[in-house]
């Protein structure tokens, strides 16, 4: 398991949250390439399945949080001393792991502050996304544009950010909102965006705890609604460097 104190400063940190993911978390701590990453965190939710020592005999640091899926996220990056940026992806299997040097990239040469993966943009291996997610995404970006000039085609949990940044950001959203309020945060700051297109897989296992039941995707759809919302009449914040 990679130790804390040893880490690389100046290393690239994965964080990935969990609730619930022992079919598929295995494979997605294998395959990202340890010639990029420094080191893997699992932060878990709460799982009945096992799927924290799962990630642990894997070869991942595991931290136990509260749930909410924000909260995972914001435990993660707090965790992630000695890393200078923060790559966040989901432990289902759907993001492909060889993409993370993609979107580290271009924040090590400095040219961008915030890279996000877009699902809409890329190849999407068939049932892989909901058709509604597709929109969600579309309709937040346009938004996002309206709002501040910056325009999302994608709301994906996978993305790249340096761990300072993040952290000056002021994020507040806890749950479902997360990724939005990021993307929102980031735009309004003035801060370089890039989006990258990504390959998107079905999922390993499991079921969507969004797109997985009417229920699910009701509660994150109002969680993000209401995230937009108190962060577009939120007043404006000093620029982020």
């Amino acid at each position: 398991m990679p130790d804390r104190e040893h880490a690389p400063a100046g290393g690239v940190v994965v964080v990935i949250p969990t609730f619930n993911e022992a079919e598929s978390i295995a494979a997605v701590v294998a395959e990202i390439p340890r010639d990029v990453v420094g080191r893997v965190i699992v932060t878990d939710g709460g799982s009945r399945d096992g799927t924290g020592e799962i990630a642990r005999r894997a070869g991942a640091e595991v931290i136990a949080v509260g749930r909410g899926y924000g909260l995972a996220c914001l435990k993660g990056a707090q965790a992630a001393l000695a890393g200078d940026v923060i790559v966040f992806m989901d432990g289902d299997g759907a993001d492909d792991p060889a993409a993370i040097a993609t979107l580290v990239a271009p924040l090590r040469a400095g040219a961008y502050d915030f890279v996000i993966a877009s699902r809409a943009r890329g190849e999407r291996e068939p049932g892989s996304m909901a058709w509604h997610q597709l929109v969600a995404g579309r309709i937040a970006g346009a938004l996002t544009r309206l709002l501040y000039g910056v325009r999302y085609t994608d709301m994906c949990a996978f993305r790249a950010i340096r761990r300072d940044t993040l952290l000056a950001l002021g994020m507040r959203e806890l749950t479902y909102g997360w990724n939005l309020e990021m993307q929102m945060r980031v735009a309004r700051a003035g801060l370089r965006v890039l989006e990258v297109p990504v390959a998107y897989r079905r999922r390993r296992g499991g079921q969507s705890k969004v797109a997985g039941s009417l229920r699910g995707s009701a509660k994150a759809g109002a969680k993000i609604i209401s995230t937009f919302a108190r962060v577009a009449i939120e007043p404006a914040r000093g620029r982020v460097s």
